[in-house]
């Protein structure tokens, strides 16, 4: 499966044309700190929980092995990411 965003090492960029289907549950291995560095009308999901929206300076927390989504938005959306 080809991963539906661009690596740049700690830095992804997911494309505001990215196809609805290719953002799916899926679980990482380790502990990691999300900030959002760009993006408009993007969404996170955690498992059993309602979507929360994501603006420029957020920053998430997501446990290893924690299922959780993206939902697509109106612009690119860019994230940095610390994993621990």
């Amino acid at each position: 499966m080809v991963n539906p965003y661009e690596d740049d090492g700690d830095i992804r960029t997911f494309s505001s044309d990215v196809l609805i289907e290719e953002l799916v549950w899926h679980r990482d291995k380790s502990n990691r700190t999300i900030t959002i560095l760009e993006g408009t009308g993007w969404c996170f999901q955690r498992d059993n929980e309602l979507p929360v929206a994501l603006t420029p300076g957020d920053t998430l927390d997501i446990r290893a092995y924690e299922y959780h989504r993206i939902i697509k938005g109106k612009t690119n959306l860019k994230i940095k990411i610390k994993e621990y």
